[in-house]
């Protein structure tokens, strides 16, 4: 009558009262219980505890929606270091947002969506050997349009006074390198 008060799932209730009825089977074939009298008082406290656990079980599980643990920041990583990654994340997406859209396709299955060649392979309709080839060509003319941003965004910092060459990235973090 407890379990069922509290708990609205008929899978959760069968599980906690069958928790509740082993664990104190368990106490009784080992013959712990010293005061059979009070049988009826450790079995209620027994199916408290197991409820208890239940929930706070329950409540640590809490479904998310997808991407929402990408957004919890890494505790290896410092502050600095979270924003010069994002910053990256957004100046990708931004060049390959210039690419072709067979480039930006083929780039994005292959580095973001990591699936597998011959998948790709089947969804360009190419062999393994020509899929090399695009790749090659996708990552050079990645390459040129980050130049060309890197350029633009130098020419813009020297004008703007920020220091020549900084690219709003962390010192020491290397530029994007998508190689697969």
């Amino acid at each position: 009558m407890k379990v069922g008060r509290r708990l609205h799932s008929a899978a959760a209730l069968e599980d906690v009262q069958q928790e509740t009825f082993t664990r104190v089977l368990w106490v009784l074939t080992e013959g712990r219980i010293q005061q059979p009298e009070r049988l009826g008082a450790f079995v209620h406290s027994v199916c408290s505890n197991v409820l208890r656990e239940h929930c706070r079980s329950a409540w640590r599980e809490i479904a998310t929606e997808d991407g929402f643990v990408d957004d919890i920041p890494d505790p290896a990583i410092g502050a600095c270091d979270a924003i010069a990654t994002r910053q990256m994340q957004e100046e990708v997406r931004e060049v390959l947002d210039e690419l072709s859209e067979k480039d930006r396709r083929l780039m994005k299955a292959l580095f973001l969506e990591e699936r597998d060649k011959d998948e790709v392979c089947r969804d360009f309709g190419v062999d393994r050997e020509h899929l090399r080839v695009l790749v090659h060509r996708a990552k050079q003319s990645f390459k040129s349009h980050y130049v060309q941003a890197t350029r633009k965004d130098q020419e813009r910092a020297s004008s703007a006074g920020r220091l020549p060459g900084s690219r709003r990235t962390h010192p020491g973090q290397p530029a994007p390198v998508l190689v697969h």
